[in-house]
């Protein structure tokens, strides 16, 4: 389940729920994303994500690197995702 929130500052918040694992919900996260006004200040809110698999965190790592803030990221997601991060840094050096 994807939910939606405005904000009236110029910022855009979705607030996810549920699981993130299987292609469609990443390919319909981006497709969110991706209509949404240049400038805006977008949010993923993670706070009810149960579940993710290995491609919804190279997919949220993505949205960060991107200047998407994750907000209220589940504790086992941000070490997930931090993983990811040093990986890639490691591969770069």
């Amino acid at each position: 389940m994807l939910r939606t929130r405005r904000t009236g500052n110029g910022q855009v918040q979705f607030t996810l729920s549920g699981r993130i694992e299987t292609t469609e919900d990443i390919e319909q996260l981006q497709q969110l994303l991706g209509v949404e006004r240049s400038g805006q200040q977008l949010i993923l809110d993670l706070r009810d994500v149960t579940l993710v698999n290995q491609d919804a965190v190279k997919f949220l790592r993505s949205c960060e690197a991107d200047g998407i803030k994750l907000e209220n990221c589940p504790l086992h997601v941000r070490r997930w995702i931090d993983q990811v991060k040093d990986q890639l840094r490691r591969r770069r050096l």
